[in-house]
């Protein structure tokens, strides 16, 4: 089994974990690669490891079985981006503090290496958002696992996001933002927002409004088969444009749609996960003393 380790970062007092998961993969005979990033601040902490292999983007990846993401949330984002069109199954270990997407605690990591090889897992086909626009952004990684979000620059004025749905006209958004959520985006940026949580598995994309100047205007859902498009007004010339994690400014008249994209996100779950024991005990969902 091929599996590649990728990681931003961690705190030191986790590096005996990730010794621990590497002995445990080697124990089970897995040949182990690094990521240029991964292998970049495991040398810093100090770590030690058995063999492994770095491996850079377009060298060998088609060949992976699985990648591990190690690190929080944050770092499980950056894993999908990384892996791309080649739909590589993503487990996460979590290093951080919620661990939403990355569900396998560090005290878990024996446990989790063992259910792995063992074949007691299900893979999990999350929707992707994907952008298309007249302007190279984002180096060319133009998807996202959460969301794709249209924002106002730094202090400056609300923005008007004119929205079109399959080309016919919806709403001016007169609002700090809206955002586009996927199914996975639902418990995130657009929860805080006033959106509604979906399951992972629904059809659809949340569009909600941040901070919108209208009492009226609500969160909506949309089938993820149509392609929503934007124009964008303000006093600013400048806006924000995100997709996950990443961030960039842009200039007005440029034309953003985004759609669902081609490949999916492919995520390990393993027998005994439930996205609602998840909800419950990650967000307190549903939190009353009478349950």
């Amino acid at each position: 089994m091929n599996v590649t380790l990728h990681g931003l970062n961690f705190q030191k007092e986790f590096v005996p974990y990730i010794e621990q998961l590497l002995s445990v993969l080697h124990h089970h005979g897995a040949k182990i690669f690094f990521t240029e990033p991964f292998h970049k601040f495991f040398k810093k902490t100090g770590a030690k490891s058995p063999d492994f292999e770095v491996l850079s983007k377009s060298k060998h990846l088609q060949t992976m079985d699985f990648v591990i993401s190690v690190g929080g949330d944050g770092t499980f984002l950056d894993t999908v981006s990384w892996v791309g069109a080649n739909q590589i199954p993503i487990l996460g270990i979590n290093t951080g503090r919620l661990g939403f997407l990355a569900t396998i605690a560090k005290e878990e990591v024996e446990k989790a290496i063992q259910v792995l090889f063992e074949k007691h897992y299900t893979i999990e086909d999350r929707t992707l958002i994907g952008l298309e626009t007249n302007k190279s952004l984002f180096n060319g990684i133009t998807y996202g696992l959460n969301e794709f979000t249209i924002h106002k620059r730094d202090t400056s004025s609300m923005v008007t996001v004119h929205t079109y749905i399959d080309g016919e006209y919806l709403n001016s958004y007169w609002a700090d933002g809206l955002i586009v959520s996927t199914p996975t985006g639902s418990t995130g940026y657009s929860l805080s927002c006033g959106g509604p949580l979906i399951t992972p598995r629904a059809k659809n994309f949340v569009l909600t409004p941040v901070s919108p100047h209208n009492l009226n205007v609500r969160p909506m859902i949309v089938p993820d088969d149509c392609r929503i498009s934007f124009d964008i007004e303000g006093r600013s010339k400048k806006f924000l444009v995100s997709l996950d994690s990443r961030s960039t400014a842009v200039s007005a008249g440029i034309k953003l749609t985004v759609r669902k994209e081609d490949f999916v996100a492919k995520l390990v779950k393993f027998n005994d996960y439930n996205f609602f024991d998840t909800l419950r005990q990650k967000l307190n969902w549903g939190l009353d003393m009478r349950n």
